[in-house]
């Protein structure tokens, strides 16, 4: 079965959030005490506040998926400025970007950034931004083959504990000069 990519609705808000607590897990629960993991998945991957998300119109949720069954997501915030970082122009923040294991190495992560890169066009995005894990070596890697650079560093509280996050910045393409 191929696999489609589209704009998550609402309506998606309780498999999006069974999968976004999934994923997050499978990533990174070994970092954190079942306390403070329990806590944040409650309150950034709970139902309603995956709803929330899916229905500001600055959030854009693009949903993978084969055959009805969701392999992957990502969330593009719109105007939204990378912290401690002079201004960029037009940014819009890579904010998730998760697939299921069984998803990796399949080709589907090249997919799915091409459609978050499309989206960020779309809406008249010119950078890209993102924080992702000092430690997460594979995901670093990726983004590094998809043109991010190193512009700065961030922390990403879960519960007790504060990780440091690299912030990989990338210019987008030059939209189509108007001809007319």
């Amino acid at each position: 079965m191929p696999i489609l990519i589209r704009t998550a609705a609402p309506a998606d808000a309780p498999a999006l959030a069974d999968l976004a607590r999934r994923t997050f897990v499978a990533t990174f629960g070994h970092l954190y005490p079942e306390t403070d993991l329990t806590s944040f998945l409650e309150g950034a991957y709970s139902e309603t506040h995956q709803r929330r998300e899916l229905e500001d119109p600055l959030w854009v949720t693009l949903l993978a998926e084969r055959d009805g069954v969701p392999l992957g997501y990502a969330q593009v915030v719109l105007d939204h400025p990378a912290p401690g970082l002079p201004a960029l122009p037009a940014p819009m923040e890579l904010n998730r970007f998760y697939l299921e294991q069984e998803a990796h190495g399949s080709g589907l992560a090249n997919s799915l950034m091409e459609a978050v890169v499309q989206a960020a066009l779309d809406h008249g995005g010119r950078t890209l931004w993102l924080g992702v894990w000092e430690h997460n070596h594979r995901a670093r890697a990726f983004y590094e083959r998809w043109g991010f650079t190193y512009a700065g560093e961030h922390f990403f509280q879960v519960g007790t504990k504060a990780d440091t996050d690299h912030i990989l910045v990338r210019a987008l393409p030059e939209p189509p000069a108007n001809t007319q």
